[in-house]
């Protein structure tokens, strides 16, 4: 039977001694190289079009990235392939790369690279660039270019011979807890609050932000683009505050003013210089510059065919093709470069990693680290309903059908998880759970928290980090023989589960913590264009920069609404269409950071019993020291207060002309920052109070701002 799984491929690294994915910290990129042997082990194949799988069987490979030691005749074939002279332009380094290329090179898949160069003094200068280049990819490579291709050939086997990676196994809905932020669930939502508030000051952040907005229809960073346009806060900035914030309540719940959390931010070729730049000219959003740290990660060899041959560019013959590799090299990378074993001796208890365009997932960091400390997770995925057969992965324990010891609980690819429920049970597939609605598998946001020890001990494991590979290759026809495109090895931060199992053995204990979507999870990842398709083919969820701010503003209606204060809140039958693209007509409301990073503050902070907020209205509210009673708005309003700026509005109507959206003419040329959401907003009127001066203030019914003495 071939299995229609879309290619994912996995392989397990054994025995990767140090390598190099490009790190840094915010001043300096540097970059290691790597060993030259290492053992490597298939735990997890799946495919595409037709996935085949040695689940978890063992192949070891050894190749050589920086010395070449040949005998006599291999040196005589390495002459028939590159002149004397030729070598000698090379760097030690360069000609290195080539000699370990044509070392390894048995079968002559790489000729293409390395052959029928022109003699000295034609292309002299490309060759160089092909030579470094070369160099560059087999020390950054843990096992070198041989190691990758030799992997690669194994992935791309099983992808074209369809095997099925779950043979061996059984999907089971996994243990975990559901939080509302109503209080319904299998645990109290205050409670895990509470529990999380408790740990927070042994959290760390990091952010994996290799990714350019190209999907977006935007050609910069997406750290950069705007939440919202009431604020104009970046994802960077709103994600930076939120840490300080929370640094902030640490600091006041146990009276100890050194506490710092620190964020690391994993970027890409592509992003590093932007992001380091974003950095720079907002002095890291008021971040202490020792608290952020920057690893890089570097690309990976683009492959032109199933027997792994390198990719040359169709425009540069001097030129590999390179590909990103994934947003799993963030594990490896943060054990190379020290920072676990820092986070260890500082005590630190658990690492929060967060993807980089999910502006609502720090809702549930609290909670969630709370339920990790109630369960003891080990990891614990932060998720979301799941409808039965949507585009999403899901949460699945695979129960061994021989061996319990290989049971675990990973993510579970969307088109992998259909026909693996199709072969057992009631062959039903991936259909949704008749009570519910929704499917029993959890929807996997992919942001996680886990517990710092085991981690530590995982990773100084003998993969240190390195986790599970897949190819996902496009085949041009049935032969599955040519791509449409070259394809490269992938790695994905969420498949860390199998490195968890082999470190700990029986003892991991993995889970997820559920909420409902509009509490943590809508993600800006696509263009506008592709939106409305979406839109129009009957999806919810477009995924579109409008669609993420909109959501935004309807959190923070649902959070008004539970602290007491009369305010609509829209649901999916009240959004109305901006260029296309269902969207909230209002209140828009942004609380910062600063004004609240918990129910608990919020609950606190909106006093009495008479705060209206009417639909058209705009509020902003941010501050350590603000509180809210009795506001009458109808309009907009925004309130910044200052660190020791304590400030009580009681009592305040505001009325005036407010803040509107207005959608994109047609044919005109717009910013690109402009033209992903398809509207501006135009800021008729508003009542603004800016207030940072230390002390006490009241703001009253008549607007005035009085000093307490």
């Amino acid at each position: 039977m071939r299995f229609q799984f879309t290619a994912i491929f996995t392989l397990l690294l054994l025995n990767t001694l140090a390598s190099s994915f490009g790190s840094n910290n915010p001043k300096k990129i540097h970059h290691r190289s790597s060993s030259s042997s290492y053992s490597s082990r298939i735990p997890f194949v799946v495919s595409s079009g037709g996935a085949t799988n040695h689940a978890f069987g063992t192949a070891t490979t050894t190749s050589s990235s920086t010395t070449t030691r040949m005998s006599a005749s291999s040196a005589a074939a390495v002459e028939e392939e590159v002149t004397s002279e030729n070598l000698e332009l090379l760097s030690e380094r360069g000609k290195n790369a080539i000699l370990s290329l044509i070392e390894s090179d048995v079968d002559g898949i790489q000729r293409h690279v390395y052959g029928d160069w022109p003699e000295s003094g034609i292309e002299d200068e490309g060759k160089k660039q092909l030579a470094e280049q070369l160099a560059d990819l087999d020390s950054s490579y843990p096992g070198g270019i041989a190691t990758y291709t030799s992997k690669a050939r194994i992935l791309l086997k099983e992808s074209a011979d369809g095997t099925n990676p779950f043979e061996e196994y059984e999907a089971v809905v996994p243990e975990g807890e559901t939080l509302s932020y109503d209080g319904e669930g299998t645990m109290s939502f205050s409670e895990a609050e509470q529990l999380g508030i408790e740990g927070m000051s042994g959290v760390a952040f990091v952010l994996v932000a290799g990714g350019l907005g190209e999907r977006l229809g935007y050609s910069g960073i997406k750290l950069s683009l705007e939440t919202n346009l009431c604020t104009e806060a970046s994802y960077l900035q709103v994600y930076i505050k939120y840490i300080k914030a929370m640094q902030y309540m640490a600091r006041k719940k146990t009276g100890r003013d050194d506490i710092r959390i620190p964020l690391v931010i994993m970027t890409s070729g592509d992003t590093d210089m932007p992001t380091r730049q974003l950095l720079k000219d907002n002095d890291n959003f008021g971040m202490d510059e020792d608290m952020v740290s920057i690893v890089m990660q570097d690309k990976v060899p683009a492959l032109k065919d199933g027997n792994a041959a390198l990719a040359l560019d169709d425009s540069n013959r001097w030129s590999i093709q390179t590909k990103p590799h994934g947003h799993g090299d963030v594990h490896h990378l943060l054990f190379r470069e020290g920072i676990v074993d820092k986070w260890e001796k500082e005590g630190r208890t658990h690492v929060v990693f967060l993807q980089d365009t999910n502006a609502l997932v720090i809702n549930s960091v609290l909670p969630v680290l709370g339920v990790s400390i109630s369960k003891g997770f080990h990891m614990n995925s932060i998720c979301i309903p799941r409808l039965a057969g949507e585009a999403a992965g899901a949460i699945a324990r695979l129960e061994h059908k021989s061996d319990p010891s290989k049971s675990l609980v990973i993510n579970v690819e969307y088109n992998q998880l259909d026909p693996l429920l199709r072969s057992q049970g009631d062959c039903k597939g991936d259909v949704a759970d008749p009570s519910t609605g929704y499917s029993p598998y959890p929807g996997n946001a992919n942001n996680i928290v886990i517990e710092l020890g085991s981690y530590a001990k995982t990773l100084r494991g003998e993969d240190q980090g390195v986790v599970l590979e897949f190819v996902n290759p496009k085949y041009k026809d049935e032969t599955r023989t040519d791509f449409k495109k070259p394809t490269r090895l992938e790695c994905m931060m969420q498949d860390i589960p199998k490195l968890f199992q082999k470190e700990l053995g029986n003892s991991v204990n993995i889970g997820f913590t559920m909420f409902d979507r509009w509490f943590t999870f809508s993600p800006a990842k696509n263009s506008l264009e592709s939106g409305v398709e979406d839109v129009e083919k009957g999806n919810n969820a477009p995924g579109t920069m409008s669609s993420a701010e909109s959501d935004k503003y309807i959190q923070n209606q649902r959070k008004m609404k539970f602290s007491g204060v009369d305010v609509p809140v829209d649901d999916i039958n009240d959004l109305v269409p901006v260029a296309g693209i269902p969207v909230t007509s209002g209140p828009r409301i942004v609380l910062c950071p600063a004004f609240a990073v918990s129910q608990e503050e919020i609950l606190e902070k909106i006093q009495g019993d008479d705060n209206k907020i009417t639909k058209r209205s705009s509020l902003v509210l941010e501050g350590h020291h603000l509180s809210i009673k009795n506001l009458d708005l109808d309009g907009a309003l925004v309130i910044r207060t200052g660190d020791d700026t304590h400030v009580s509005v009681d009592g305040l109507k505001v009325q005036n002309k407010g803040w509107e959206l207005k959608e994109n003419e047609a044919g005109t040329e717009y910013p690109e920052t402009v033209a992903i959401r398809g509207y501006t907003m135009t800021k008729h009127e508003t009542r603004e109070y800016l207030l940072y001066d230390p002390g006490s203030f009241v703001i009253g019914e008549d607007g005035e701002v009085k000093k307490i003495e």
